[in-house]
């Protein structure tokens, strides 16, 4: 089925009762999920919303002002064409790596490599249970890197939940040789402070550097209290991965007082995140550079040093952001677009009670030269279609789409779908296409849909957090010349120098 665009309808007044309600409220001022170096390994659970929210949604289906519940819907320059449904691995999907033919998609169980030489069929390689939220995922040739951020009992792959009060508990990086696609192995283990929500490799000839990013830490947690207001650097010999140790762990919020220098969040600022480490970090290895989503805080940073990055320029939006999740920059590298994860993931935002200006990106861009470069604010990009209620929508993890002479990228929000966009003018954004499925439910907001959208060789690939693995293709003339352009490899936090 195709439904399209049509932004006079889809703006009309979803989820405007949703503050009534006390429900949009209670989310936004909950900190984000997974924000503790204890999450556990299971989604957030189904809150039922409000009578007047669940007949809304059912208006809206009804009038086709939305789609029905699990239907697909996209522009007529989307295709779909595959949809590869979970298997042994039963978790949550997250992120995704590629690496020549073959796609890496995280799960909280584990992780699945897919052989996508035909994007029509991608087939299932090997699945590999080791249990561990997020279990966010990179490669750098014969090696995978996995991040566990929440407390295990060791860091084994057979290990349980343990609370995170105990001194026994691991979590952080785990390394595993990937040069048989078919029987990945398991070769080294770093515990990391706070563990690692996430991770960004800096890749050298013969040492990969991982950046982790982790945050919220607590008096209570043995290794994983306040302050934490830097990032963790594992040094990995390509040679010797189960050589892999912490190198340095550089302040990148430094202060005076007990919780570092970044944003205190609220009540100084209500309804911002306090900085207490990074999210999420995105380097250009091809200019030396790095942005960094911090919470509460972005930030600019040089890694021509990778094991001492320097911060360049640091800006906060105590207005309209509430947790910086996670930045991409344009190839020329004077722009950075910043993702505001506002409710933390779980949360309906993609409605008319919240608006345009939360819960999407912010557009900057970086002005000046070497030390001098500053971080400016020029626009707000959300996807143009309200959703219902009981759909958790957000700003998540998108890519780049590689074209000379324009910005264009891809997006995952949540069950608000894929979003293809462009900033080429930083301050008029537009979506130049879509693709999304009606709500899991007409009467729960459930935790579901696309957390990554990525593009790769030609194709879009989502990894969706219930329904699994989804391969798109966009025909359209402002991106038909990406199809030309071909990596090895790809991880996004680690963006490649397309042109060269």
């Amino acid at each position: 089925m195709i439904l399209l665009n049509d932004r006079r309808t889809r703006r009309r007044r979803l989820g405007a009762c949703a503050i009534a309600g006390g429900l949009l409220a209670a989310l936004l001022v909950a900190a984000p999920a997974g924000a503790t170096p204890d999450p556990g390994d299971v989604p957030p659970t189904p809150k039922e919303v409000s009578k007047s929210a669940q007949a809304e949604a059912r208006e809206a289906i009804e009038s086709g002002e939305i789609p029905g519940q699990d239907v697909i819907v996209h522009s007529a320059n989307i295709e779909h064409l595959a949809n590869i449904p979970k298997d042994v691995l039963p978790g949550t999907n997250t992120d995704l790596a590629f690496q020549g033919r073959y796609a890496i998609a995280g799960n909280y169980d584990g992780f699945r490599i897919f052989d996508i030489s035909n994007p029509k069929s991608p087939k299932t390689v090997a699945q590999v249970l080791c249990p561990g939220s997020q279990n966010d995922v990179s490669v750098s040739g014969d090696l995978l890197f996995l991040s566990t951020d929440s407390s295990r009992s060791d860091s084994s792959c057979s290990s349980t939940t343990q609370p995170a009060t105990e001194k026994s508990s691991w979590e952080g990086m785990k390394v595993f040789d990937i040069s048989d696609k078919r029987n990945p192995r398991y070769v080294a283990a770093v515990e990391t402070a706070c563990g690692s929500h996430t991770h960004t490799l800096v890749p050298q000839r013969r040492n990969v550097y991982v950046y982790v990013s982790s945050y919220s830490p607590s008096a209570a947690y043995p290794d994983c209290r306040p302050p934490h207001d830097g990032i963790s650097v594992i040094k990995v010999p390509r040679n010797a991965p189960e050589k892999a140790a912490v190198v340095g762990f550089p302040v990148l919020f430094p202060g005076e007082g007990p919780d570092g220098g970044g944003n205190p969040g609220g009540p100084t600022n209500p309804g911002v995140s306090k900085t207490t480490g990074c999210h999420d970090i995105t380097v250009l290895p091809s200019k030396d550079l790095a942005a960094g989503a911090c919470m509460g805080d972005g930030i600019l940073f040089s890694v021509e040093d990778p094991e001492h990055p320097k911060v360049i320029d640091r800006v906060q939006d105590n207005v309209n952001f509430s947790f910086w999740h996670s930045a991409t920059f344009n190839q020329k590298a004077n722009k950075v677009v910043f993702t505001d994860e506002l409710g933390g993931g779980p949360a309906a935002t993609c409605n008319a009670a919240t608006g345009p200006n939360r819960g999407a990106d912010g557009i900057y861009d970086i002005v000046g030269k070497g030390d001098e470069r500053k971080l400016v604010f020029r626009s707000y990009f959300k996807i143009p279609r309200h959703q219902a209620d009981t759909e958790n929508c957000v700003a998540h993890n998108g890519s780049l789409i590689p074209v000379k002479g324009r910005d264009l990228m891809v997006q995952a929000w949540y069950q608000g779908g894929v979003s293809v966009w462009e900033f080429t003018d930083s301050s008029k954004p537009r979506e130049i296409a879509y693709f999304e499925r009606g709500p899991m439910s007409t009467d729960r907001l459930t935790f579901g849909g696309s957390w990554s959208a990525y593009y790769y060789n030609g194709y879009i690939y989502s990894n969706e957090i219930t329904k699994g693995f989804d391969v798109l293709k966009i025909k359209d003339r402002r991106t038909d010349p990406a199809r030309w352009v071909h990596l090895r490899e790809l991880n996004v936090q680690t963006q490649p120098d397309y042109f060269g």
